[in-house]
């Protein structure tokens, strides 16, 4: 899939419009130089498919480049349908810029002035986000070369803490960077760690952006599944699956419960949103360690099914 650049937008202050440039550099692991949204995140560069823009427009919206926050806007491709994982190489070849995508989609907290004109925007549910993986110049026309995600790429996983106190800085949590050194010694991409307070509908919110906007072929959840008033992670979970998956749970109360008795308490589910495998566990480091030490030898081939690998 071959496309081009309509349009490079930069502000250099948060929360003022993007302007047109005629050209921008790209910083490997930054960003575009002089923009404000740049920096040591995942959400470096921002894209809109012109065709996209146009239909938009099509509405009566009268939107221009930059309009949406948008840093680039690009023809030919259509930037919703590219997996997290996927290059962009602008121009192309060695000496080209080279983009990932890692996101697809944003919760908008502010509505922007097209939102306030129109009643919606494109970018929360249009946009795509890369980061710079190689750095260099881009200019408006230049070509736009796509390469797909490789099949035996590592599985990319995430980690949700659910602890009202940990989230208040209260303690520091340690079961999610557990979580994360197990992942990591057992050779999966961790693409976020995050803590949240004991909250349903923040436990929701974030499942839906973890599975749906950055694609995550297995999330674990860390707390939240015993018998307090507060803890929400099952019911939370519950609610954004399309599959129940209940063999999972299952098999971690049954192990769990040859350790210790009150395993047969913990009301974890484990489920499936899309191509996402969703797994509660329990909150303390030594509980996240065995459960994860019970089930991860047997998760690759699910996640290769789910990822459209093999059938059987």
């Amino acid at each position: 899939m071959d496309g081009m650049i309509r349009a490079i937008c930069i502000s250099e202050m948060r929360g003022t419009k993007k302007h047109e440039v005629d050209s921008a550099i790209f910083k490997e692991g930054y960003g575009i130089e002089g923009d404000a949204h740049a920096g040591n995140w995942h959400r470096q560069v921002s894209l809109l498919s012109a065709g996209a823009v146009d239909e938009f427009n099509a509405k009566g919206a009268g939107a221009m480049n930059g309009d949406f926050g948008e840093n680039l806007v690009v023809e030919g491709i259509d930037c919703l349908s590219l997996p997290v994982g996927s290059i962009l190489s602008i121009p192309g070849g060695e000496d080209g810029v080279k983009l990932r995508v890692t996101q697809k989609g944003k919760e908008c907290h502010t509505h922007c002035m097209i939102y306030q004109r129109m009643g919606e925007c494109i970018m929360p549910r249009q946009g795509i986000f890369a980061e710079v993986i190689k750095g260099g110049k881009i200019s408006r026309n230049d070509k736009v070369t796509v390469e797909y995600p490789d099949k035996d790429r590592p599985f990319r996983a995430a980690v949700i803490v659910s602890s009202d106190r940990a989230a208040d800085g209260e303690y520091e949590d340690e079961s999610g960077p557990e979580a994360v050194r197990i992942l990591k010694d057992n050779g999966y991409e961790v693409i976020e760690c995050v803590v949240i307070p004991d909250d349903k509908e923040r436990i929701r919110t974030e499942l839906i952006r973890l599975s749906d906007g950055r694609e995550a072929d297995l999330i674990l959840t860390s707390g939240g599944t015993g018998f307090s008033p507060r803890d929400n992670t099952p019911e939370a979970t519950m609610e954004v699956a399309e599959k129940n998956a209940p063999g999972i749970a299952e098999y971690l109360r049954m192990r769990s419960s040859q350790l210790t008795e009150r395993a047969m308490l913990s009301r974890g589910v484990s489920v499936i949103r899309g191509k996402t495998l969703i797994i509660n566990l329990p909150g303390s480091p030594k509980a996240v360690a065995e459960c994860m030490g019970f089930i991860l030898n047997a998760l690759e081939h699910g996640l290769r099914i789910l990822r459209g690998e093999t059938e059987k």
